[in-house]
């Protein structure tokens, strides 16, 4: 089995709490049109063609899983050097979500690439790109003023996939329930 940089198993926000999340994004995010307000859990992923032979593992692991009530209150960001930044909200409690991604990286254990990175896997909602220092502290500093916190109740995760082309869209294709 492959992995595919077209396909990705994600958290989404219900869409009627994506308005605070969507304006900072149309400021500051160069993939407001590629992705959908999400929390990575895997990606890459295997390709969309191979999704009904994985959905009957990640039914059974998710099962197990009870849903639980996600923060988005505070905003952070991520550093690459260069004073290069990712603007993105913290989704709490990040112990469940970490939970969340071990047990179904089981099913497909070649797809951790986000455990790849230096402090390993870090649940995070991208909002944007920002250079300069000061630029990105102040900037934090007005959003999390005007930031009111989200709440939602995660009860699935989500395949999401999109075309190989070069402008094409994320699109949800499967959603799997947590919990009996």
């Amino acid at each position: 089995m492959t992995k595919v940089y077209t396909s990705a198993v994600v958290i989404i926000p219900p869409q009627n709490k994506w308005a605070p999340i969507q304006e900072i994004r149309e400021i500051y995010d160069r993939q407001i049109d590629r992705w959908m307000p999400h929390i990575t859990l895997l990606y890459p992923f295997r390709p969309e063609n191979e999704y009904s032979i994985l959905e009957n593992d990640f039914l059974a692991q998710c099962k197990s899983i009870n849903p639980f009530e996600i923060h988005l209150r505070q905003i952070n960001y991520f550093s690459h050097g260069k004073q290069r930044y990712t603007l993105w909200i913290n989704p709490e409690p990040v112990d469940l979500i970490k939970d969340l991604q071990t047990k179904i990286l089981k099913i497909v254990s070649d797809c951790d690439d986000v455990n790849t990175y230096k402090k390993g896997f870090r649940p995070h909602l991208s909002v944007g790109q920002i250079q300069g220092k000061k630029n990105l502290l102040v900037t934090i500093e007005n959003l999390q003023e005007n930031w009111v916190e989200i709440k939602f109740l995660l009860n699935e995760i989500i395949f999401i996939s999109r075309e190989k082309s070069k402008n094409s869209i994320f699109e949800i294709k499967k959603r799997i329930p947590l919990g009996e």
